[in-house]
């Protein structure tokens, strides 16, 4: 049984095109992440489903009702932890969860037991009596996930739940997304441009870039695809013929020229190596510096879209100003 379906989804902002007629569908219990850039499109879906924007075409379901004809069915049936943060730091963790649960319509009883067990989950329970202006940030996004679960949604919207935070907190997060996803079976959408968070978290992963769908599976079946290890060359020199050479080599999968970086997938690499060097040297290119390791999501980004994930956000900037004028064009 699927969660979300969603069927050539699309979103313009006058001439925009934020998100592009994109097809996916979410089983119930999954763990889907949304990857890419800052200005790819993964807010702008996010958006849609949860009914905050209007589709400018194609069809969208969450747990069956229709994202533009049942909008408060569907709303009573997710739960969103927004990228920017929305509580009400004047209160206390506890009564910003009583607060949202009344806007849900539950009742007194209902609300003590579940404002109980959502504070048990998160591990804010010492807590709740505090202010929350008063709280750390990972405990504000724990508070934030926790009044996202108040009214038992079958749906869970994450959007860039651990942006801003520290490594060590972030690992936190991780856990409690993970015992949410798999303990207490909700289905959980969640959107990141840290490609070691999907990785870690998402049963399965689609990567935008500019509003379209580039990859989609597995993140250890899209890893796979580059194959075997990733030897990163840093050179010096006119790489051409160098390059020429290299993709003429069966054992070679995939070569990629980043600035002054190559990367070269393979089996074997460490064995590869001093063949590698060799090549260079005989082309006339200096190695500086060689790195081996095993594929990650930020090299298959880098394999379909021939760009890091840092060079599309800075590519993307004046895109998301172009969006922003678009929409103050169409409110005047």
């Amino acid at each position: 049984m699927y969660a979300i379906k969603v069927d050539n989804l699309t979103k313009k902002f006058n001439d925009v095109v934020a998100v592009d007629h994109i097809s996916f569908i979410v089983d119930a219990g999954e763990l889907f992440g949304l990857l890419g850039p800052n200005g790819a499109g993964k807010t702008t879906v996010i958006n849609m489903l949860s009914t905050l924007l209007k589709p400018t075409s194609g069809y969208g379901a969450v747990v069956g009702f229709d994202i533009s004809k049942s909008k408060d069915d569907v709303r009573c049936s997710i739960g969103v932890v927004f990228q920017e943060p929305a509580l009400d730091i004047k209160l206390t963790g506890r009564e910003n969860l009583e607060f949202h649960a009344m806007m849900y319509g539950l009742g007194k009883e209902e609300r003590r037991k579940r404002i109980k067990e959502v504070l048990e989950l998160v591990e804010l329970t010492e807590k709740e009596s505090v202010l929350v202006e008063k709280y750390s940030g990972g405990m504000k996004r724990r508070l934030e996930i926790a009044r996202g679960l108040i009214h038992k949604p079958k749906v869970l919207f994450l959007d860039e739940p651990t942006l801003g935070l520290d490594t060590q907190t972030r690992r936190h997060i991780w856990n409690y997304i993970k015992k949410l996803n798999k303990e207490g079976e909700v289905t959980i959408i969640l959107t990141s441009h840290y490609m070691e968070e999907a990785d870690f978290l998402c049963d399965r992963v689609a990567i935008m870039d500019n509003g379209k769908f580039v990859a989609s599976d597995s993140p250890e079946k899209l890893k796979d695809i580059l194959g075997g290890d990733v030897v990163s060359m840093e050179i010096e020199g006119d790489p051409e013929s160098l390059m020429g050479q290299l993709k003429s080599l069966e054992w070679i999968e995939t070569s990629t020229k980043h600035g002054e970086v190559l990367s070269l997938t393979m089996e074997k690499g460490e064995r590869r190596i001093p063949q590698l060097i060799n090549a260079a040297q005989k082309n006339g290119v200096n190695v500086t510096c060689v790195h081996l390791r095993k594929p990650s999501l930020e090299d298959v980004f880098l394999h379909f879209t021939g760009r890091t994930i840092r060079e599309q956000e800075a590519s993307q900037s004046e895109r998301n100003r172009a969006m922003i004028r678009a929409r103050m064009g169409r409110r005047r």
